[in-house]
């Protein structure tokens, strides 16, 4: 099977640092996958939350993580966030994560989302309001 190839822009617009904890490993205790998506999670709550942003209407429709290196307990991993692909009812989040301070690259990974409108259960079109934060990018 080939291996999943991820190329990023340099489009980072927020960084954040988290100190990886010792129940974020796994039997290998090194981060495991499951841990790496809650923490990537916690990067895009945070990304949304730097940019005056609810997360309400958003969903995740898909995701692509390629995974260059480990991280082990009390690693400051700095998440770098994006944004890219704007589409009618979204775009990707993309993220960069490094190992501080030597900059090791740990994953790079890519989120798909939408705008949700839980009262019809459909997608949405892109609020205009979201949009225009980002007019030098969509």
């Amino acid at each position: 099977m080939a291996r999943v190839q991820l190329e990023l822009p340099e489009q980072f617009l927020y960084t954040h640092t988290i100190n990886v904890r010792m129940t974020d490993l796994n039997t290998g205790k090194h981060v495991g996958n499951d841990q790496m998506i809650s923490l990537l999670s916690e990067a895009r709550y945070r990304f949304f939350c730097d940019i005056d942003y609810s997360q309400e209407h958003i969903v995740v429709t898909d995701l692509v993580a390629n995974y260059r290196s480990e991280s082990f307990a009390r690693d400051d991993l700095q998440f770098e966030v994006g944004l890219m692909d704007f589409n009618k009812y979204g775009a990707d989040l993309i993220f960069r994560v490094t190992k501080q301070p030597s900059g090791q690259l740990v994953v790079l990974a890519k989120q798909g989302f939408v705008f949700f409108d839980h009262t019809t259960h459909g997608v949405m079109p892109m609020p205009e309001s979201f949009k225009a934060k980002f007019s030098g990018i969509t």
